[in-house]
């Protein structure tokens, strides 16, 4: 897998996305369409395994956190950004989605959850705030952000 083939996998998805409210709806809709047990959910889950492991996902690392934006936002990705983080029982930094956030949760080992939720995808709508926190094990995490909009809180 390189990052090329992984973007191919991403504006695969992103088209699906364009143009739809982040809300409950796309969120039950991701988890039926695209959930776990779906080609979807397991090929990104494996692109997102193979990048960690060959360095070019989750590149950067502070407070225990390794990181990293691998696209910002373009037309081809519908205009989101896309980044990886990989987490082991952490609370992230507290921020904002000032246009929402799509998550798809990917836990390597335990029962990890995200957000208290389990593998699939997690759909935060514009306006809401989090501090993003894996527990029970290590969860890779998938961040599609609308026009690469994220504020941390200071």
């Amino acid at each position: 897998m390189s990052p090329t083939e992984f973007r191919e996998k991403i504006v695969q998805l992103t088209t699906q996305l364009a143009g739809r409210p982040l809300d409950a709806s796309l969120d039950a809709w991701l988890n039926r369409e695209h959930g776990v047990g779906d080609l979807t959910y397991s090929g990104l889950k494996r692109a997102c395994e193979d990048g960690v492991a060959a360095g070019w996902l989750c590149d950067r690392e502070s407070g225990g956190i390794r990181y990293g934006r691998i696209f910002k936002p373009a037309a081809d990705l519908h205009g989101f950004s896309v980044d990886v983080v990989d987490m082991h029982d952490i609370a992230g930094p507290h921020h904002a989605h000032p246009n929402g956030e799509i998550d798809l949760i990917m836990p390597i080992d335990g029962d990890a959850c995200f957000d208290g939720r389990p593998a699939g995808w997690l759909v935060c709508p514009p306006g809401s705030a989090h501090r993003p926190t894996v527990t029970n094990g290590r969860a890779l995490v998938l961040y599609l952000l609308p026009e690469g909009r994220i504020d941390f809180t200071r």
